[in-house]
């Protein structure tokens, strides 16, 4: 009398976790056999691509990028790994790169390129003494960009809600974290900062679950319990703050009379008066 009864309990289990928003969430996000990908291109990123093109490139350098917040992960990871990413650098230079207003030279790797420059050049004497190579001179930078993370603040809003009613129940969970930097352009020549700009990005997270806890007999428990989480990836949000802070920088130097627009009636273009207002609406 009681095997179909658990027949039917077993399917309407399977049922449930089969269709949960978990199982259902990585079936659409797995990769097949786990490729990699390129880093998705953050909205900032387009912005940057849409900005209006300038008079011409300038040489820009980045020596460093550090994080100055000092924070390390909660127990058990924080004798072993940051809280935010160290690469902060080598995302600034891909977003000049990316930005087509300047063109980064390599200051970061300085001491490896110049060693492999001498390895060049005792490679030519040993080979040809009457003909050494002749290596082009290093780029000079006319531009410094210089800043770094100086805040990150965790749980600045938390919050959520839920209701259980004979032992059904659902809850949702979130909080927001807060990455503030700061980037500057200085003047290789005089040593002026040009300019200077703060961004703050906001970074969520959210856990949804829901449960089952019944007794569907005497002595037969019933729990069913499922949920799911999102993070934004710290790295990600410090790659967006980066690229606002650049857009600024871009937007306020031509205002600034700094850098100049190929085509001055471009000083009209959407994204370029979008950041515009942005600034004023301060």
């Amino acid at each position: 009398m009681m095997f179909p009864y658990k027949v039917v309990l077993v399917l309407m289990l399977a049922v449930l976790v089969g269709c949960t928003p978990l199982t259902r969430h990585r079936r659409a996000v797995e990769l097949p056999k786990g490729r990699p990908v390129v880093t998705p291109m953050t909205l900032t990123e387009k912005d940057l691509l849409a900005l209006p093109k300038p008079e011409g490139p300038i040489y820009a350098a980045v020596y460093a990028f550090r994080d100055l917040t000092g924070q390390y992960k909660a127990a058990p990871d924080s004798l072993y790994s940051t809280q935010i990413t160290q690469g902060a650098a080598s995302i600034l230079v891909e977003s000049l790169l990316e930005s087509h207003w300047f063109l980064p030279v390599e200051r970061e790797g300085l001491q490896d390129l110049l060693t492999e420059r001498r390895i060049i050049r005792a490679e030519s004497e040993g080979q040809s003494k009457s003909a050494p190579v002749n290596l082009a001179p290093l780029l000079a930078a006319h531009v410094i960009f210089e800043g770094g993370i100086i805040g990150y603040e965790s749980n600045v809003r938390t919050g959520g809600s839920g209701a259980n009613y004979f032992g059904y129940g659902a809850s949702e969970q979130y909080t927001s974290d807060q990455v503030t930097l700061t980037l500057r352009a200085v003047n290789t020549r005089t040593g002026q900062v040009l300019a200077s700009v703060t961004t703050t990005k906001t970074i969520y997270s959210q856990a949804v679950d829901s449960s089952v806890f019944r007794y569907v007999e005497f002595k037969h428990l019933l729990q069913v319990e499922t949920g799911y989480t999102t993070n934004e990836p710290i790295q990600l949000c410090v790659r967006e703050a980066l690229q606002s802070a650049l857009i600024h920088l871009i937007v306020n130097g031509v205002e600034a009379h700094l850098w100049n627009l190929r085509n001055p009636k471009d000083v009209n273009n959407p994204t370029f008066q979008y950041y515009v207002k942005n600034m004023d609406n301060r």
